[in-house]
């Protein structure tokens, strides 16, 4: 009996100071440290790219000599890149080198922006559901200088295209009648020799079955009085409006739980920011 309390207090001996070296030791949780470092790492890739590809764009149209080329600065594709880049950029660098450094000021900036910028989306869905006629009218702004500067823009040609032809299948903002406000497509172009008047652009086509090479010049003529052909084979005669209507009520779940989903994450990121900058002021205090 004696030898076995002799054991367990030798025992005790060589557990104090084992106890003492875990304490001295960085309590911070490293999964928690890396896990932040990981997901702002591919966030930042991401924003550095995207900027990239605006920058590249601007300077594939020259835009950095000749601003005054910029028909309409807020709707410019390469400029939302740019913008869209840079506040990803930033997000994931203070996120990425503020846990990785364990520095409290860059993991505050990162917790800081993406709630700033969460109670923003929360906001635009708030008012985009009240105000949502206004909403429309602005949409229907927007896509009319698309139209009227349909030739003047690569980029915002690219994307109505992509939005007629490939999403929405759709043809002009009411319908094919509104391409009437473009000078290109207008019918008095007839009278400068313009082939494409009384026109529509090759994305309000519909495909044709088995079709490998794209007939760009299949909305020539369309809007003339006396065509004879069957519009409603040839283009689609719905407008954008009323397509980009219908497909929020088809998808609005899936596209609601993509908004949450990223809601989540944000309230997640912010979260483990503030657990990894309590776990740092808790070490700079027990080792003061």
């Amino acid at each position: 009996m004696k030898l076995f309390r002799e054991i367990c207090f030798r025992a005790v001996e060589m557990m104090i100071p084992a106890r003492k070296y875990r304490r001295d030791r960085s309590e911070i949780s490293c999964c928690l440290k890396y896990l932040i470092f990981g997901f702002n790492v591919i966030f930042w890739f991401f924003g550095g790219g995207t900027m990239a590809i605006g920058v590249w764009a601007w300077t594939e149209k020259d835009t950095f000599n000749n601003l005054n080329r910029l028909t309409n600065v807020a709707l410019d594709p390469a400029l939302i890149l740019i913008v869209v880049g840079s506040i990803t950029f930033m997000i994931g660098f203070t996120g990425c080198v503020g846990a990785l450094r364990e520095n409290t000021c860059l993991l505050a900036t990162y917790a800081i922006s993406l709630a700033v910028l969460l109670l923003l989306e929360m906001s635009a869905g708030i008012l985009g559901f009240i105000f949502k006629e206004w909403i429309k009218q602005q949409a229907a702004s927007g896509f009319q200088a698309f139209i009227v500067h349909y030739r003047d823009d690569p980029d915002q040609q690219n994307l109505i295209d992509w939005i007629q032809e490939q999403w929405l299948e759709c043809c002009g903002i009411e319908g094919p009648k509104d391409w009437e406000r473009n000078i290109y497509f207008n019918c008095s172009s007839i009278e400068v020799g313009s082939r494409e008047a009384c026109g529509v652009p090759f994305s309000c086509c519909k495909r044709l079955p088995n079709e490998v090479i794209r007939n760009n010049q299949c909305g020539y003529d369309v809007r003339k009085a006396d065509y004879d052909g069957d519009l409603s084979s040839i283009i689609f005669e719905r407008g954008c409006l009323r397509a980009g209507e219908e497909w929020m009520e088809v998808n609005l779940v899936p596209v609601a739980g993509v908004m949450v989903a990223v809601a989540i994450l944000q309230i997640l990121g912010i979260c483990f920011a503030q657990n990894l900058r309590a776990d740092i002021f808790e070490i700079g205090r027990a080792h003061v």
